[in-house]
């Protein structure tokens, strides 16, 4: 990935589909975060596929449908803790090792992840 590059042109929409759904499949088998979701995860899936195609560089069709993402309002409701950030960043790493991309590149996504994780705690 060159200077100018963002993630997004650097890996493509299929990659980060496949991250998602990756991540959701973690979710589902992971009692901590799947209790998140009372329904099913797909359109839990839907929403982190668009937020990450525009966090990454790519179209804004996720502010487009939602609005600005306000990642720490729209997750207050839930209590998210030391524990609770790990088990999505576990969650997310294990994604992202089912996905062939290069190290630069995941080490970048992979801190952007920690940094967000780390914003998310509010107990």
């Amino acid at each position: 990935m060159n200077e100018f590059q963002t993630v997004y042109q650097a890996i493509g929409e299929e990659k980060i589909k496949e991250l998602a759904r990756h991540f959701y499949e973690g979710v589902a088998h992971n009692e901590a975060l799947r209790a998140l979701y009372p329904n099913d995860l797909d359109a839990a899936e839907e929403r982190l596929f668009l937020f990450l195609l525009q966090v990454f560089g790519g179209p804004a069709t996720y502010s487009d449908k939602r609005g600005h993402p306000r990642l720490r309002m729209r997750h207050l409701e839930w209590a998210i803790d030391d524990h609770m950030r790990n088990q999505w960043l576990s969650t997310m790493f294990t994604a992202m090792d089912k996905i062939a991309i290069d190290q630069n590149i995941k080490e970048l996504m992979m801190s952007y992840f920690v940094k967000v994780a780390n914003h998310m705690i509010n107990q």
